[in-house]
């Protein structure tokens, strides 16, 4: 199927001059001199289609590998050029498809951040997906790095790096 549709997109761009659209836009694509390790990358998805200056929601996904121990809280950075909104009621912890309950969450606005802080600690090894609804992106399109550094219950309060995910907004 993958091919099929690879080849009608390639003939359409080459008997009509346009690309068609496809839905992968929306979610992130190889690659090429980031300045992230691959093994630093993490998926993510913008539900609809991450449009300049549109509402969007997005899915940032961290894999079990990257948590290898429990989390008390997620502060997730975001560039100064940045210049979308987030609606902090609108944030949510999932594990496995299952929303966690919030103790708090702000958004640091003056110093890119967003911070999130379940009730309970997140087991380690856990697949988790933090997801932003009503989001409204910014005017301007353009690359934005997301980094994603978590804070274990009982550590030295000092902040682990655990990945970025390179979102396009276009």
């Amino acid at each position: 199927m993958r091919r099929l549709l690879s080849a009608i997109a390639a003939t359409s761009l080459l008997l009509t001059g346009l690309p068609i659209i496809t839905s992968a836009q929306s979610l992130p694509g190889f690659t090429i001199f980031s300045g992230v390790k691959r093994e630093n990358q993490l998926p993510f998805r913008l539900d609809f289609g991450g449009q300049s200056n549109g509402w969007d929601r997005y899915r940032l996904r961290i894999p079990a590998k990257n948590l290898k121990l429990a989390v008390s809280q997620f502060a997730i950075s975001y560039p100064d050029y940045y210049k979308g909104k987030f609606d902090k009621d609108e944030i949510e912890v999932r594990i496995k498809d299952k929303k966690v309950p919030l103790q708090e969450v702000v958004w640091d606005k003056e110093n890119h951040l967003v911070e999130i802080y379940p009730q309970e600690p997140v087991p380690a090894g856990s697949r988790v997906e933090l997801v932003f609804s009503n989001v409204k992106n910014p005017a301007s399109g353009g690359t934005f790095y997301f980094n994603c550094q978590v804070l274990s219950p009982g550590d030295v309060p000092l902040l682990r790096y655990v990945g970025t995910w390179i979102v396009n907004i276009s």
